[in-house]
């Protein structure tokens, strides 16, 4: 059967059909997300054992579902899995949230320093938000997953951001959802207001986080934090 399932565009009857082939496909990104996954937890479990701080908050992940994956591929006129694999590079995704903003740009150059992993497109919202007030920083990571044929490289999208930044963003989804997008203008004022406010409470708090440490040092030394 090969990696063509038919003719033109996909649609959600034609990769049912070809459900195994499309299963098979699939299963190389669930795979991809394990590595990203043991990826981040081991850099967790060493910053948490050996050094003072650990930026990683938390992290998730998803695969894109079949129907979801199906709309994509037919809306982008998509034909086959290479175009799918080439085109569609989210159907693989890996959120982490960071504590700080400093911490998101940390945790990526950690993760960009791995030998096995390739940086193929960052996406900066964090420093040029978008015009809806969302920040975060996307990285699409190439990542070699060795299968029983052989290695396959794939792509897995990473976002990084902070709890700050996520917080706002699951609730401006939501609100996008209920809305079904016709979201009023004054209300995406508020929403770009509150984006803002996010921000700024991101900054504040790093910068106490930075002001504590530096106490803490001090402290440390055994000088007195007033003098």
């Amino acid at each position: 059967m090969g990696d063509e399932l038919g003719s033109g565009a996909l649609d959600p009857a034609e990769l049912g059909r070809h459900r195994r082939t499309v299963e098979r496909f699939l299963l190389e990104y669930e795979c991809a997300i394990d590595e990203v996954e043991t990826k981040v937890r081991v850099l967790r479990r060493e910053l948490s054992a050996i050094h003072s701080y650990n930026p990683i908050e938390s992290f998730s992940s998803r695969l894109k579902s079949l129907d979801s994956l199906a709309r994509k591929a037919q809306k982008r006129g998509l034909g086959s899995l290479p175009q799918i694999r080439e085109s569609i590079t989210d159907i693989a995704g890996v959120r982490v949230i960071c504590s700080f903003t400093a911490d998101v740009y940390r945790v990526r150059d950690m993760l960009c320093r791995q030998g096995d992993v390739h940086l193929v497109v960052e996406k900066d919202y964090i420093a040029h938000p978008k015009p809806n007030g969302y920040r975060s920083l996307h990285l699409i990571l190439e990542i070699p997953v060795f299968l029983s044929t052989g290695p396959v490289t794939v792509p897995v999208e990473v976002q990084l951001r902070t709890i700050a930044m996520d917080f706002w963003a699951s609730l401006e989804h939501k609100i996008h959802y209920k809305l079904a997008g016709e979201v009023p203008e004054d209300l995406r004022r508020r929403l770009v207001s509150a984006a803002d406010t996010a921000a700024a409470m991101d900054t504040e708090m790093e910068a106490l986080h930075h002001e504590m440490r530096q106490l803490k040092e001090v402290n440390r030394d055994g000088v007195d934090p007033i003098v």
